[in-house]
Formats: C-alpha cells, sequence, structure tokens
C-alpha cells in the first residue's frame, strides 16, 4: 500500500511541485532537484502518516526551496568577497607596479637635458607647440625636432633602465 500510495502522490504532484520550485529558485535545474528531495522526505515520512498530502509536499518544497535559495546567497556572498580580495591583490600589485613605473619615469626625467626634460613635461602636459617655443626660446618649427630626439633619448634612457 505504501508503494501505491506514494506513486499516486508523485503523479498528482509531482509537476506542480516542480514548477512551484522552478518559480521560487528561478533555476529549472534546482527546482529538478529539490522536486526529488521532496518526494524522497515523503518517501521516508512515508504517505500514510498524513492529513493533507498536498500542503505537506507543498511545505517541504517552500523550506527546501528557501534553503536552497539561502545557501545559493552564501555562497555568492563568500565567492564576491573571494573575488574582492582578489581583485584588492590585483590592484595593489598594479599600485605598485605604477609607483615603481612613476618612480623610473621621474628618474628618467631627471637624467635628460632640462630642455628635454621641459619639452616632454609641457607637452605631455597640453601646452601647445607655440607655447613650448616661448619657454625653450626657439621658434615654434624647431620644437617638433626637438620633442622627437627628446623622447627618443628617454626612451632609450628608460629601456636602459629596465635592462638593469
Amino acid at each position: 500500500m505504501h508503494e501505491a500510495e506514494l506513486r499516486k502522490l508523485f503523479d498528482m504532484y509531482y509537476l506542480p511541485v516542480m514548477r512551484y520550485l522552478s518559480h521560487l529558485t528561478g533555476e529549472a535545474t534546482a527546482a529538478q532537484d529539490l522536486s526529488q528531495e521532496v518526494f524522497l522526505k515523503l518517501y521516508y515520512y512515508g504517505p500514510s502518516k498524513l492529513e493533507n498530502p498536498r500542503a505537506w509536499l507543498f511545505r517541504v518544497a517552500t523550506n527546501l526551496g528557501y534553503n536552497y535559495l539561502r545557501q545559493r546567497g552564501n555562497r555568492m556572498r563568500r565567492e564576491t568577497a573571494a573575488d574582492n580580495v582578489q581583485q584588492e591583490r590585483h590592484d595593489l600589485e598594479d599600485l605598485a607596479i605604477r609607483s615603481e613605473e612613476r618612480i623610473n619615469v621621474h628618474q628618467v626625467l631627471e637624467s635628460l637635458s632640462e630642455r628635454d626634460r621641459t619639452c616632454l613635461i609641457m607637452r605631455f602636459s597640453g601646452f601647445s607647440y607655440q607655447e613650448i617655443a616661448e619657454v625653450i626660446g626657439v621658434s615654434k618649427n624647431s620644437v617638433g625636432t626637438i620633442l622627437l630626439r627628446a623622447m627618443r633619448r628617454f626612451r632609450r634612457e628608460y629601456e636602459n633602465r629596465g635592462e638593469k
């Protein structure tokens, strides 16, 4: 009698329970797994002990569904926290690299002549060729050549520091 009763309840309520859990969890696969668990609990509890099997099935489904959602939320929070720690590590590494880069750039700039350093800093700060020419005391037409040579010296010195 136990198996016949169980089979009858399974045939009547499996799909409604699964649909309910699918709506509750938002995941069809999880709903299938949880529905099977609901009916396993029914098997172990014994359908003959129930006054209202439908209510019991949906109460168990609700509890399992909310447990699943809590666990998923906790897992997502743990994964997010782990991702944040990893991102912080990555950010610290980037910060250290940028800091080292900044120091290298500053040291290379210091090693250049005052005119080269001034031209590069002004150009990368948004000054026009005319403004650079006025500050270093050359014609506007010479600024392009001076900048090109200064960039080559900078690049050569920067690369030499990287090889050390």
